[in-house]
């Protein structure tokens, strides 16, 4: 009886690369001068109270992330930050369009790579 054993050894690493521009990043923007944001909501949120004030952070999330942001917030290195929470909307048609046409991305860069999970952390540009 021949016994094959299947671990960790065996199983292929995928690295994933999502970046600020593609329709699947979730993650930090840099508003800078873009036009201002549409908002989820139009009070920036914080779960922890620090001491010292902080600059908030315009941020795109999974659905349902901005809902349950208590649990979600360590993702994105925010949960002592004001954070504004950008629509999709705003993100694909403004946000996304304007940033590759600054940057030098064609408009199917990125296409077909990634699973849309990146967790933005401050990954690219802040």
């Amino acid at each position: 009886m021949a016994v094959l054993a299947c671990g960790p050894a065996l199983a292929a690493d995928v690295a994933v690369s999502v970046s600020i521009g593609d329709p699947r990043f979730y993650g930090r923007i840099d508003i800078g001068d873009f036009p201002q944001p549409r908002l989820v909501y139009p009070a920036p949120v914080v779960i922890e109270r620090v001491h010292v004030v902080r600059e908030p952070l315009y941020l795109r999330v999974p659905p349902g992330h901005e809902k349950h942001w208590a649990k979600h917030c360590a993702e994105y290195d925010a949960c002592g930050r004001p954070v504004y929470f950008v629509e999709d909307g705003w993100y694909n048609t403004v946000y996304a369009p304007e940033y590759r046409k600054r940057h030098g991305h064609s408009e199917d860069a990125g296409k077909g790579h990634g699973n849309g999970k990146g967790k933005g952390k401050g990954k690219g540009h802040d």
